[in-house]
């Protein structure tokens, strides 16, 4: 077989499919597409920031269940609950989000309103969605409702 020999298969042909698909993320920082800050107020909240603010929330949730429940599943699971969704419903933040800074916000800035409070409460209480994320950051909990946690300090 010769170079030009149609049925010969090169490397070339076949590195466009070996080394995977092409990069669809081209910002330089989560939120830049979507015209945010990389850093700072009105930035997007980071893994580090949300991790904790959950593990915040979780103990509060833990502790008033211990106390009254003995530390029931389902009581601290509806104490999680409850407060994550008057909190962000009511303040847009949970009382984690608040100690760290963040804010969940609808895509323009605005606040939450009560149905997409509940709807990302309810998805967050599932885990799952709040890992499959895309290149902002956003879980589907949040892709779900057109909303956003973002940093306000």
């Amino acid at each position: 077989m010769t170079e030009k020999d149609p049925e010969r298969i090169t490397r070339a042909d076949l590195g466009s499919w070996i080394s995977g698909p092409p990069q669809l993320n081209t910002q330089a920082y989560p939120g830049e597409r979507m015209g945010r800050p990389q850093a700072g107020p009105g930035s997007i909240a980071r893994w580090g920031r949300r991790i904790a603010a959950i593990l915040i929330d979780w103990a509060i949730a833990y502790g008033i269940s211990w106390i009254f429940w003995s530390g029931n599943e389902w009581a601290t699971l509806s104490l999680f609950a409850a407060m994550t969704l008057l909190g962000v419903c009511l303040f847009g933040h949970s009382i984690g989000h608040r100690l760290l800074g963040m804010q969940v916000q609808k895509l323009n800035g605005t606040a939450v309103r009560p149905l997409d409070g509940l709807i990302r409460t309810l998805l967050v209480l599932i885990v799952v969605p709040p890992f499959i994320q895309d290149a902002d950051t956003r879980g589907l909990h949040d892709r779900a409702r057109g909303t956003i946690l973002v940093r306000i300090r």
